[in-house]
């Protein structure tokens, strides 16, 4: 891949800012119970001179929609259009910093760069960034991305939440027209469960630590943190989203056996994940913790664990 100088150095954007999706090693598909959404990106890429913007609230796993087409890409389980396709995600606040002259720099780098590149989808999250800035520096970086984009050879994903969208993107009209906007939805609680439990192996991997129960009991156990942290239980935008939200308490409980030197997490370490999760209104936590204590009375009294002082 051609370099370009910046300040005399030999400087790749796409390198030092950019992760290829597509050459991670997945554990688990990314984006379960989310072939709709993949579906409609596809269908966008697929189309000349549009790219993909998948807007919604945060943590209802955009990012992970995006890695689950890199996923499909590995796996070659798209339309041979985009076999041997790459997909870049940029770290734009990195790129553009604070705003001084070097990022702008930085930014004319990347779009000579892209001019030079193939089969290649860049994905920008937090893209409402790009007219900001622009804005501020006078200079129209979303404008200047366009011939790259209109050649096909480079194509394009972006998300923001859905406030940012309406405040930033949707004023912009040129830049809107690049796009076709992808409405992506919080998940339900049944379809969280079951991002949840094929999420497990992955975060499993992650922290060091196995959940060692039969799937019958790691989805009751899931089944209860997903009707803990719904909608209504959560402190007002404060909390994530599902299935961010619920994900976050079952990763806490492998830290928790983690801490403990425990290489298996236990009954008493999704009790202290659930006793400690943050983002929950007390009052619903205090009734959800007296609630666990008497679905799971055949665990705790198997595993001989003493509650009383667990904080």
């Amino acid at each position: 891949m051609e370099t370009f100088n910046i300040e005399n150095e030999e400087f790749s954007i796409l390198k030092n800012y950019g992760e290829v999706l597509t050459d991670k090693e997945y554990i688990t598909d990314p984006a379960i119970a989310r072939e709709k959404e993949i579906k409609e990106m596809i269908l966008v890429l697929l189309t000349p001179e549009k790219g993909a913007l998948l807007t919604g609230k945060p943590g209802i796993g955009k990012t992970a929609i995006v890695e689950g087409l890199a996923y499909r890409i590995n796996k070659k389980l798209v339309p041979e259009a985009l076999y041997g396709w790459r997909i870049i995600k940029i770290n734009m606040t990195s790129l553009m910093g604070s705003g001084n002259s070097r990022n702008d720099n930085r930014v004319e780098i990347l779009i000579k760069e892209l001019k030079q590149t193939e089969k290649t989808i860049i994905f920008i999250d937090e893209v409402h960034l790009l007219i900001n800035r622009s804005a501020d520096s006078g200079v129209d970086f979303a404008n200047m991305l366009k011939p790259a984009l209109d050649r096909g050879t480079v194509k394009m994903i972006g998300a923001t939440t859905t406030e940012e969208y309406e405040t930033y993107i949707l004023r912009d009209r040129a830049f809107n027209r690049r796009f076709q906007k992808i409405e992506v939805e919080e998940a339900d609680g049944p379809t969280t469960v079951k991002i949840c439990m094929g999420t497990l192996p992955k975060i499993e991997k992650q922290i060091g630590v196995k959940v060692d129960y039969t799937d019958f009991v790691k989805e009751r156990i899931i089944k209860f943190i997903v009707d803990m942290t719904s909608e209504y239980k959560r402190i007002y935008e404060v909390g994530n989203r599902y299935p961010d939200i619920s994900l976050t308490v079952i990763a806490n409980a492998l830290s928790y056996a983690l801490f403990d030197n425990q290489k298996t997490a236990t009954i008493k370490h999704f009790y202290k994940a659930i006793v400690n999760a943050r983002n929950i209104y007390e009052d619903a936590k205090k009734k959800d913790i007296i609630k666990f204590k008497e679905d799971f009375k055949d665990l705790i009294e198997e595993e001989n664990v003493d509650l009383k002082d667990i904080k």
